[in-house]
């Protein structure tokens, strides 16, 4: 799965009536965390062109590592 990809995930969960973005997290390479992993909640972010934009941070989207729905668990994407 490529950018577009990510990106088509993204768009779904921020814009279409059927998903919450507080019920979705990211979990994104950040170096000097644990394991060099931080999850954020989909509900903290936005999305601008290939970024997302967290606070005053702008992470660019091939430092996504995962998807996933935090009440279910369920992983909408995995980077290889």
């Amino acid at each position: 799965m490529g950018i577009f990809m990510l990106k088509e995930i993204l768009n779904k969960i921020f814009w279409h009536p059927d998903y919450k973005r507080e019920d979705f997290e990211v979990v994104i390479l950040h170096r000097g965390a644990e394991e060099n992993k931080k999850a954020i909640s989909l509900d903290d972010v936005e999305l601008k062109g290939n970024y997302l934009i967290y606070f005053d941070t702008y992470i660019p989207l091939h430092r996504i590592l995962e998807i996933r729905n935090k009440k279910t668990g369920e992983i909408l994407y995995k980077k290889k």
